[in-house]
């Protein structure tokens, strides 16, 4: 699922070429697929909270496979985008019954890193699947790693329905609840915060082949290499921010990691001519992108851990959301005539970003009280 979200960006211009269309109107397939998530998940939880967990999982593996199947082999922008509609249904359908299976799975004391290990998943896409699927495509084609996601996909499926068996199912969450806990000015702005930063980092990654043009010459696979370098760096990220976050707090490792990335995403235009200089700078970019998540979804929980599970459903939306206000994003920086507009675009989010996320420290208290015990219920 995450590698069929985040390879895109690198067969963007592929993509267009066949379809004869631009690569900004194929990315406009990326906010398509993005507000699909964005909206369907929490619908599917809230309309089939008492369906299997395993039904669910491999209903939506099969989707995911069939919409990829439809993309892989389209002629035309219109039944490409339709293939990355049907994927994106069934990527709504499994995510999250994956991380709370996984939660369900594991006993109490370690439901932290089983649900830490389905977000591997996400993590592992970035920094190995979307270059591999960019690799292959430069020797390949772009539908090749399509349609190897796509069998990847079916097999798995059929994993999940023979040996993921009898799941909990927790109590649901009525509608009303879910939305009170956004009465909370705090929460509200982390999530306008991770908003923020997921479009700043996307805006860079989904045009990648074009902010990186002068660096990788237009070849696909040093524009693979840049990717997998990013995405190694990612994990690192990822790994350091939970200790320093709990060493240090949310808001000071939010507040460093933003600024660091701001000025990765800054410095891109400055070396954009050289390659070991846009790797160099990936680094930190990698880094820095991955690692800002956990602070934001440390800040969730602190508010008010009794509603820390709806408002980290409301996370994921806040996350796809991003994702879908990108590609027009960098569309207009493109529009406008120069790819090394596309970082600073990206640089100026992040800034809005930093403001967000202060703003939720100097905000009080507002409506937590009201929401905090039908939620902390709904949650028992």
């Amino acid at each position: 699922m995450g590698t069929n979200g985040f390879v895109i960006a690198g067969l963007l211009p592929q993509i267009a070429s066949t379809l004869g269309v631009t690569a900004s109107a194929v990315s406009y397939s990326i906010t398509v697929y993005a507000i699909i998530v964005a909206v369907a998940a929490p619908a599917v939880a809230i309309l089939l909270p008492r369906l299997s967990r395993t039904t669910l999982m491999a209903l939506g593996l099969v989707l995911v496979s069939i919409g990829t199947v439809i993309a892989a082999a389209s002629s035309s922008l219109e039944i490409f985008t339709l293939g990355r509609v049907v994927a994106a249904l069934g990527g709504a359908a499994l995510v999250p019954p994956a991380t709370a299976t996984a939660a369900s799975l594991a006993t109490p004391e370690k439901r932290g890193r089983a649900i830490a290990f389905v977000a591997v998943g996400f993590t592992a896409a970035i920094a190995f699947g979307a270059p591999l699927g960019t690799a292959i495509a430069a020797s390949g084609g772009w539908r090749i790693p399509l349609f190897g996601l796509a069998a990847l996909a079916a097999l798995t499926a059929g994993a999940v329905a023979l040996f993921v068996r009898r799941i909990p199912i927790g109590a649901p969450v009525s509608a009303r609840a879910r939305f009170a806990i956004l009465k909370d000015r705090r929460v509200l702005l982390a999530l306008v915060t991770t908003l923020l930063v997921v479009t700043s980092f996307n805006v860079v990654y989904i045009f990648s082949s074009a902010v990186t043009a002068q660096a990788t010459g237009g070849s696909a696979s040093l524009l693979a290499l840049l990717l997998l370098v990013f995405g190694v760096s990612g994990i690192g990220g990822n790994t350091a921010a939970g200790p320093l976050t709990d060493r240090f707090g949310n808001r000071p490792v939010a507040v460093v990691t933003l600024v660091l990335l701001f000025a990765s995403l800054l410095a891109i235009p400055f070396v954009a001519h050289s390659l070991v200089g846009t790797a160099i700078v990936f680094v930190v970019w990698g880094v820095s992108s991955n690692a800002i998540t956990l602070p934001i979804q440390h800040r969730l929980v602190q508010v008010n851990p009794a509603t820390a599970v709806v408002a980290l459903s409301w996370f994921s939306t806040a996350l796809y959301a991003g994702i879908a206000l990108a590609p027009p994003l960098g569309a207009v920086a493109l529009g406008l005539g120069s790819p090394d507009l596309i970082p600073v675009a990206g640089s100026a989010v992040v800034v809005l970003s930093l403001v967000a996320f202060l703003l939720g420290y100097a905000t009080r208290r507002s409506g937590a009280r009201r929401s905090a015990p039908e939620l902390a219920g709904a949650d028992s």
